[in-house]
């Protein structure tokens, strides 16, 4: 289940985030390959580590991901990325001001910010598009990246007794403990490989994602910190 560590994006907030790829794309597009080959295609698997520390919030799991280079400093691919207590551990804490519940209960004389409901989550995101590569140098190769794609979330409830009467007195029926849903995302993410051969290599990335998951529970839309790490093994011939 989600909540927001950051302010939900404005207008002017997407402008920046676009004039941030335009520029990572300028700077990538001069960038041509150096002395050595570069490999048509890429795959690489690693560790997976995604937060949202407002709701103390971690999960861990494991990134796939597979790319063509089409240019020098252009590939095209996709992300396929799960994380949870399916996988090693996915817990957090919704805060009641966070929910729609909240005007409610605080008409009711409660501080809605007391309530914290824990919950425990499974998150899957798939992700497609352009990943641009700065080669100027032979032992590292710098990557950005734009993010869209889905995700999808199942997480699991634990209301406090105290909560029970706050939905009897405001008139509904409790939300089921057990909760599924799936939207789309967008982001910013990049990062670099440390380039110990022409066929291997090792990749660290991070990651900005933004999406509203849940949103006939959860008012504000959602924000994520993703960092991965891991082997990336190269073949075929861009020439």
């Amino acid at each position: 289940m989600r909540t927001s560590f950051l302010p939900m994006p404005t207008g002017a907030a997407l402008t920046r985030c676009l004039l941030c790829c335009v520029a990572v794309l300028a700077v990538c597009l001069p960038a041509m390959a150096q002395d050595y080959s570069i490999n048509r295609y890429t795959l690489y698997t690693g560790f997976d580590y995604m937060s949202s520390p407002t709701r103390n919030l971690t999960e861990r799991g494991f990134d796939v991901d597979f790319g063509v280079t089409v240019k020098p400093w252009l590939g095209l691919g996709g992300d396929f990325g799960a994380f949870g207590n399916n996988i090693i551990s996915g817990n957090g804490t919704i805060n009641g001001t966070e929910t729609v519940y909240a005007p409610g209960v605080a008409k009711l004389g409660v501080n809605p910010s007391i309530i914290h409901v824990p919950f425990s989550s499974t998150t899957y995101i798939f992700a497609v598009g352009p990943q641009f590569y700065l080669r100027k140098w032979k032992w590292i190769t710098f990557l950005g990246r734009p993010g869209f794609g889905g995700i999808h979330e199942s997480a699991n409830l634990t209301f406090p007794p105290q909560v029970a009467p706050l939905f009897e007195a405001l008139g509904v029926v409790p939300p089921n403990p057990h909760q599924t849903d799936t939207t789309w995302f967008i982001g910013l993410g990049g990062g670099f490989d440390l380039n110990v051969s022409r066929h291997v290599g090792i990749r660290f990335t991070g990651d900005w994602v933004n999406t509203h998951l849940f949103s006939s529970l959860l008012t504000n839309r959602q924000n994520y910190a993703r960092f991965t790490v891991g082997p990336t093994w190269r073949w075929g011939s861009l020439q």
